[in-house]
């Protein structure tokens, strides 16, 4: 009789609920409890779980390090996702073997180089991956001589944290006056230049930016499973322009995405992002760790994350070819189930929560998660 597998993902995105409706639906039917950590009480991760913890607050990586060993102890963790403190733990993979838990995570050294943004350009530049143009600014005079030399050659500047996920501070420099047009509508990623520069003269202390030309769409989104041979065994690209979603297998995005997943140790499950500057595509952003959109790829007839389980456990899946390409679609939100109690916060120690079982919601909040995978 197979076993079944308990995987662990820590405060992880809401959209990775359907990360694990597909672990659940696996090709396989091989049974598989889920795990979830958290902050937020009212994460969906949580009720979509099958046992749950709140996590202690104020933790240093290495004392969250050391709850996570805990963890993965107490509760029978045979895979642990990790994304918050992943660096920290990637250091303690032996720790976490020997206590019976395979890390689905990039070697030490590809998350240290991915980690910082300057870096990493830095890096794939010199394996010959195409770059945007870029300035580190600490200062605001650094940043208007970055500006500046952006405007000349025709180009938006940007700007965004050296290190960060998610879009978190990305904002698109305008020399065009505050006004109420600005007040208007939603708030948008544009921001004043005059603004920006008196924010970092009041502050007293240096930031850490990116300053580069605002990319054009298409957005590509390549999601890579690599085995601990350095092959990558699947590389699918999900487009985005504007609403309009869709995939490809155009080797212009892939190939680079194979280059940076295989040449830098991206084990398991990984998201390169590209967009394009003239005519050509040029490198946007790496991640380690699972893209959110990455139940999308149901859509090609994949289960990306049960391949990804099979690698981490040591059954290589094989190289995964998308059977077809699912039509273009779009992204719509929906109503998922919330754990029915507020969970005590742990404080100083892991204390077991036990969350009781929550139906589906009755309509797929994705177009992917109608799929049977």
């Amino acid at each position: 009789m197979v076993s079944r597998v308990r995987v662990w993902l820590n405060r992880t995105y809401a959209e990775n609920v359907f990360f694990m409706d597909q672990l659940r639906r696996n090709p396989s039917d091989r049974a598989v409890e889920i795990h979830a950590t958290h902050g937020d009480p009212d994460s969906p991760v949580l009720a979509a779980a099958d046992t749950a913890d709140l996590e202690p607050e104020g933790l240093s990586p290495a004392g969250y390090v050391e709850y996570a060993l805990d963890q993965c102890a107490r509760r029978g963790i045979d895979v642990f996702v990790p994304r918050l403190h992943q660096s920290a733990i990637v250091r303690h993979r032996a720790d976490f073997a020997a206590a019976g838990t395979a890390l689905m995570a990039p070697t030490r050294e590809a998350v240290a180089v991915f980690e910082d943004k300057a870096t990493a350009y830095e890096a794939v530049r010199s394996v010959g991956v195409p770059v945007p143009p870029w300035w580190r600014v600490r200062t605001a005079d650094e940043l208007l001589v970055a500006v500046e030399e952006l405007e000349s050659a025709g180009h938006k500047a940007c700007f965004k944290p050296a290190a960060g996920a998610g879009g978190v501070g990305f904002r698109v420099i305008t020399r065009a006056p505050f006004s109420l047009a600005n007040l208007a509508g939603f708030p948008g990623p544009h921001v004043q230049l005059d603004l920006v520069l008196e924010a970092l003269a009041r502050a007293g202390e240096p930031v850490d930016w990116l300053v580069m030309p605002r990319l054009e769409q298409p957005e590509v989104s390549v999601d890579c499973l690599t085995g601990p041979d350095n092959v990558v065994r699947l590389a699918v690209g999900r487009t985005k322009n504007g609403r309009r979603r869709g995939f490809t297998l155009d080797e212009r995005w892939l190939a680079p995405a194979r280059l940076i997943a295989g040449g830098f140790g991206l084990h398991h499950l990984s998201n390169i992002q590209f967009r394009m500057f003239g005519d050509h595509p040029v490198l946007l952003d790496v991640n380690t760790r699972p893209a959110g959109g990455l139940h999308q790829l149901a859509l090609c007839g994949i289960n990306a994350p049960w391949a990804a389980v099979q690698l981490a456990l040591g059954e290589d899946p094989g190289t995964l070819e998308p059977p077809f390409l699912g039509q273009d679609y779009t992204v719509v939100s929906g109503p998922r189930p919330l754990a029915p109690v507020t969970l005590p916060r742990q404080r100083t120690g892991p204390a077991e929560v036990l969350l009781p079982a929550v139906p589906a919601p009755a309509q797929p909040a994705s177009a992917a998660q109608a799929l049977p995978l």
